[in-house]
């Protein structure tokens, strides 16, 4: 069992076989969770659309840090309401991104960013964060509100230090690895799978996006979450099977177990 805690189904890239793989070629394939992010208020309801409507899918809601630049007066108080919903099981992705010339200013960033902890806060539901070349920031940001401690949550596609994984797991946070991890070029990756606690590992495709090796340059789907565990299982020196179940039950008890 495959558990992909991080996929954007509701993009465009999937509109051509989006029935089709959802409803039966990645249950074939043994993957038995998904959690479909919001990125803006259209994307939440599309979110929770979808986990109404596949048993094996969840959904997570708020505004990506590039699309802060949209929220009106009130849109808190919306995600509050969709956040009803039994299978919304988490608020995301929220964060800091500084890696885009067209992101919104930091201060704006950063003061929605800390708005969607307070949600989270308030409803008991971890995060889902996003960090882009603003490591420092979001530290100083989820340090302060206590936020790991209180809901938990995971750093999304994870892109630090291995050693600020391990102050991220000492706050509470779970480590999201994605298909980065079978690149060349990515050894502290691998090296921050080596050394963060086994319980705290989750698995993401971070679909359409970011597909592992050997499928880079094509559209990703969460059947390329075989090639992440594989490579999971080869660092850690346990078999592909161990691999899966392992962060399948990491992602359970995070998101399942409230």
């Amino acid at each position: 069992m495959y558990f992909d805690t991080h996929a954007h189904y509701d993009f465009g890239h999937f509109d051509a076989d989006r029935q089709e793989l959802l409803s039966k070629t990645l249950p074939e394939a043994g993957v038995s969770h998904v959690i479909n992010i919001g990125i803006n208020i259209p994307s939440a309801k599309k979110s929770i659309e979808y986990a109404k409507k596949y048993d094996h899918f969840y959904a997570a809601i708020g505004f990506h840090p590039m699309d802060c630049g949209e929220m009106e007066d009130g849109d808190i108080a919306i995600l509050e309401g969709l956040a009803k919903e039994p299978k919304v099981i988490s608020i995301g992705e929220i964060g800091l991104d500084y890696y885009h010339k067209t992101a919104p200013p930091k201060d704006l960033q950063k003061k929605c960013f800390m708005q969607h902890l307070d949600l989270a806060m308030k409803l008991n539901l971890p995060v889902i964060i996003h960090c882009r070349d603003a490591h420092e920031d979001v530290f100083e940001i989820l340090a302060a509100s206590g936020v790991g401690k209180k809901v938990g949550g995971v750093m999304h596609c994870y892109s630090g230090t291995p050693e600020m994984a391990v102050k991220y797991v000492e706050m509470g946070f779970h480590i999201g690895i994605g298909g980065v991890v079978t690149y060349k070029n990515a050894e502290a990756l691998r090296e921050t799978v080596r050394i963060v606690p086994k319980n705290r590992l989750l698995i993401e495709t971070d679909c359409p996006f970011l597909p592992p090796e050997p499928h880079r340059g094509t559209r990703n789907d969460s059947r390329n979450l075989y090639y992440i565990t594989e490579k999971i299982g080869e660092i850690l020196g346990i078999t592909h099977e161990e691999a899966a179940m392992l962060t399948c039950e990491n992602a359970k008890r995070l998101f399942l177990e409230k």
